[in-house]
């Protein structure tokens, strides 16, 4: 399902504007993005939690000249999903 799949979806279960919803939607993502660059974790009952997972620095090899290049220390935002989400998934 793409952004736009989902807001149509959305808007017509809801019984809202397509234009409605879209805000809506955009406003979620960027308030997520928001709390999840302060450092803080997003907790969504029946759905999961979206947290972000540091990466150190490591040393890796390109693939091409095999030369050792260093990785640079990241930080990468990742999702578990809750109970209620896997039972859904696995019923």
């Amino acid at each position: 399902m793409t952004k736009s799949e989902l807001i149509s979806a959305l808007a017509e279960a809801t019984e809202l504007t397509k234009t409605q919803t879209e805000k809506v939607v955009n406003a979620f993502i960027a308030k997520l993005g928001d709390t999840l660059a302060s450092g803080d974790d997003v907790r969504i009952a029946g759905l999961g939690t979206f947290a972000v997972k540091s990466r150190p620095a490591r040393e890796g090899r390109n693939p091409r000249t095999g030369e050792t290049i260093k990785i640079a220390a990241s930080k990468s935002p990742t999702f578990k999903a809750g109970k209620e989400l896997k039972d859904k998934v696995n019923a």
